[in-house]
């Protein structure tokens, strides 16, 4: 079922872009693959004001996450992308309302990604109950199909890292299938997380809800030798 739209979305957004927390990037170019060719690098340094790792969330949702990373680790600057506005303003707000220096949220989509950030400046990226996309003829839509993996290899630093949770057990199964064809090494590897005595685990807003509906969260850990 689709989202209500949010009131005063356009307000709240611009005043979001305003703060300098939020940026909206251009992906009118339907034909990303032609779009990304032309480069339009962020300075990270200057939008940040300083020069540390760059962690990137994929899919941010409302927040949660990409909130709390930046409050744990300071010494790192967190990128996080969202494609919905009217998900998007929520995260956006947080991190305003928290004073998050080492935030910035993205409004983009996933395929333009390698359009702005560039390559091998990303120490770690995060994928956290992404859509599954349960039919067999939209996976190419989900976030760890071979057509995503290899956009985050050229994003990736040396020793950089994926950590991917999800509910879905189909799903998790794919995205090890297609990270092993890729050429990813998994370690880490967890069917059952909040069993597994997993320390510093960050729960996400649909973390919550499936683990007290007393579903399992997979997770893993993916790397380039």
């Amino acid at each position: 079922m689709r989202m209500r739209r949010k009131a005063r979305l356009d307000e709240r957004i611009a005043a979001c872009e305003a703060s300098g927390r939020l940026l909206i990037l251009n992906c009118e170019d339907r034909h990303f693959q032609r779009a990304v060719e032309e480069k339009e690098y962020l300075d990270f340094e200057k939008l940040f004001g300083s020069k540390k790792p760059i962690q990137l969330e994929i899919g941010a949702g409302k927040g949660q996450f990409c909130c709390e990373l930046a409050s744990r680790e300071p010494e790192t600057n967190i990128i996080a992308v969202e494609k919905s506005s009217n998900v998007i303003v929520d995260a956006a707000e947080k991190a305003i309302f928290l004073g998050l220096p080492n935030l910035i949220l993205l409004r983009c989509d996933a395929e333009y990604l390698e359009k702005y950030i560039p390559e091998g400046s990303v120490s770690r990226i995060y994928l956290n109950f992404s859509c599954p996309f349960p039919k067999k003829s939209y996976a190419a839509h989900r976030l760890t199909h071979r057509k995503f993996l290899n956009i985050y290899k050229r994003l990736m630093a040396p020793g950089a890292e994926i950590h991917q949770k999800t509910d879905n057990r189909e799903f998790f199964e794919f995205s090890i299938e297609e990270l092993s064809e890729c050429g990813f090494t998994l370690k880490n590897v967890s069917l059952d997380l909040h069993n597994s005595g997993f320390e510093g685990n960050i729960v996400t807003e649909y973390e919550k809800r499936f683990s007290d509906l007393g579903q399992p969260i997979y997770r893993l850990e993916a790397y380039l030798k």
